[in-house]
């Protein structure tokens, strides 16, 4: 199926790690299963999750030492193109622990190298010779230590009369400063309700309440569409063409592990294909879905999200 270019970028990769114990208890060894070893973080997520779901992408990840190269073999063995910015240290890991007997997930999350001004530079650099005109550009995942939050924003403009769009899935500081703007540099932006109430500065107890919220900010140009996850309510996105809401599908949970970034596929591969925002909506819907059902940091599988949305529910919701 035809599709416009995809770059994800992921400057804070991590080897993600998983296993299991009967129990996760303090002063013991604990023993545990075979791990299990995954590329990770949010751009590298995105690109394997669009690849589960038939689509193509480029990702472009700062990668360092010998961690750095496992994730490098592990992207090639997944048939992910791959264009390496050199990090200036030691790539991160990431360690999850299943407890089997209370049925919980431990989630132990290490920091990445320290980055300097002219990393950062190098990684602007990267990212605008990369992103071909077309493209959509896809920043997600944490900042590693020394990047500014102002990278977003600053890619942002770096990309500002290739041709290329950008779709920003991020927090904090970065996100805030990517909400205030008022140019519509951004073609998507994603957040949680947790942090859309941060930004509004009240709850959000309801759709509606979102909805405005998410209105708002395409309104005052902080980007031409806006996307608030709820949760188990679903996912709501505003643009100027109107307000939807996508329903979240009654599946058993495993694991939670790569759900946002799934979700972010989803809607980007769609938005590549050039289908209309309600159907992009249920596609990322659709493989969040899917990879809640999966375990450990294993992502969407095609033929779940297929079935998944061909299930879909979504909304059209009065301003």
């Amino acid at each position: 199926m035809p599709q416009a270019p995809i770059l994800t970028i992921t400057l804070n990769p991590a080897l993600d790690v998983t296993t299991a114990a009967a129990r996760v208890v303090p002063d013991i060894k604990l023993r545990c299963d075979a791990p299990r070893l995954d590329p990770g973080g949010g751009g590298i997520n995105v690109s394997r999750a669009i690849r589960a779901m038939g689509g193509e992408s480029t990702a472009l990840v700062a990668l360092g030492g010998s961690t750095g190269q496992r994730i490098a073999e592990l992207l090639e063995e997944t048939g992910i193109p791959l264009h390496m910015l050199p990090a200036p240290g030691e790539t991160r890991q990431s360690l999850t622990v299943d407890d089997r007997t209370i049925r919980q997930q431990f989630r132990f999350v290490m920091p990445g190298p320290e980055w300097s001004a002219a990393d950062v530079d190098a990684a602007l650099d990267a990212a605008a010779r990369e992103a071909r005109p077309g493209a959509l550009v896809v920043l997600s995942g944490s900042n590693p230590p020394g990047v500014p939050a102002s990278f977003a924003a600053l890619l942002a403009e770096r990309l500002r009369g290739t041709g290329a769009r950008l779709i920003v899935d991020t927090s904090g500081e970065a996100l805030a400063e990517i909400a205030a703007a008022t140019d519509r540099r951004v073609e998507i932006l994603r957040m949680d309700d947790e942090e859309a109430e941060g930004l509004a500065g009240r709850s959000l107890p309801f759709r509606a309440d979102t909805a405005a919220f998410a209105a708002n900010l395409v309104a005052s140009g902080a980007a031409h569409g806006v996307i608030v996850a709820r949760g188990r309510d679903g996912n709501i996105i505003a643009t100027d063409q109107g307000v939807w809401h996508a329903e979240a599908a009654r599946v058993q949970v495993v694991s939670k592990v790569g759900a946002g970034d799934s979700f972010l596929a989803g809607f980007t591969l769609g938005h590549a294909r050039g289908w209309p925002v309600a159907e992009a909506l249920g596609l990322a819907a659709a493989a969040a879905s899917a990879t809640v059902q999966t375990p450990a940091t294993e992502l969407c599988r095609g033929g779940d999200v297929e079935r998944l949305f061909a299930a879909r529910v979504v909304t059209q919701m009065q301003p």
